[in-house]
């Protein structure tokens, strides 16, 4: 199909007959947004005000490019080679996952918590991925010492990558926390993990779009231990958390009360709490050493 005219309105009638069979349409708009922001500059705002002007062929190309590339299933944020997180701009690919708004929710609950705190915090970000969440406890709590630690070196570039372009200073680690140890004089008083939860056993009812792009080191856990990750950061809590120190996870639903009957039987918490998400789902745990 060709373009009627260079103006954004007839671009994105372009968006709706090649893709309406891939999103829905209040999707579509969404990624059309994104897409304008990216190659324009335009705010929502300004994407609605400007929806029946012109554009030049550079930038007319490039938003054809993309939807070309938004048929073939993958994310528009791989394909724009960025995404949103809190209120940062991260870069990504596919070596890390898609930043989500669930993991949002849960570093907002974190820096209100702490924020007031003149204290220095130490945290720690297990399965850092994109760097999404030290970056973001950096540049709010800036008072804060923020290390993060990931098993793939393709994902601590891009996390490294990320604490530059927001202009905050973390520190990256490659480590596999299942295999091997942090140093031993390390211990922090905030601990936080989004590690991989999904089971394998849950892949077919996702988006071929997230299986096909999104990296499954990062997503998917052994359907005959789903909780080995939470149990070893658990575990891990007993010498690198210091005392009256905060666990933060976040958690698949179906396996909430199994990571916090164990949190509880580890006896290392004053306290543990199941908090849900938005969607009303079990999603996040909080605990506090003793």
């Amino acid at each position: 199909m060709k373009i009627a005219t260079n103006k954004l309105s007839d671009l994105y009638e372009f968006y709706k007959t090649e893709l309406l069979s891939v999103y829905d349409e209040e999707e579509l708009y969404a990624i059309f947004e994104l897409v304008c922001e990216h190659y324009l500059g335009y705010s929502k705002t300004d994407t609605r005000s400007n929806f029946h002007g012109n554009l030049n062929q550079s930038d007319v190309l490039k938003i054809y490019d993309t939807a070309k590339a938004l048929k073939t299933g993958a994310p528009v944020q791989y394909i724009l080679g960025e995404a949103h997180f809190y209120d940062l701009k991260f870069n990504v690919n596919s070596s890390t996952l898609i930043p989500r708004p669930e993991t949002e929710e849960l570093v907002d609950l974190i820096i209100k918590q702490f924020k007031t705190q003149n204290s220095l915090s130490t945290i720690l970000d297990i399965g850092t991925g994109s760097g999404c969440i030290p970056v973001t406890f950096k540049k709010h709590l800036p008072q804060a010492k923020v290390t993060a630690i990931d098993i793939s070196e393709k994902a601590l570039e891009v996390a490294q990558s990320n604490a530059l372009k927001n202009n905050v200073e973390v520190e990256f680690i490659k480590l596999d926390i299942l295999s091997q140890s942090i140093p031993h004089n390390s211990s922090f008083n905030i601990i936080i993990s989004n590690p991989p939860y999904v089971l394998n056993s849950e892949a077919k009812q996702m988006e071929a779009r997230v299986l096909e792009h999104e990296p499954h080191v990062a997503l998917f856990v052994e359907d005959n231990d789903p909780i080995i990750f939470y149990k070893r950061i658990i575990e891990l809590c007993r010498e690198h958390m210091d005392a009256k120190g905060y666990l933060f996870f976040e958690l698949n639903p179906l396996y909430a009360d199994a990571v916090k009957n164990y949190a509880n039987d580890s006896k290392i918490f004053i306290f543990t709490e199941i908090l849900n998400d938005m969607s009303g789902k079990q999603r996040f745990l909080k605990a506090q050493k003793k």
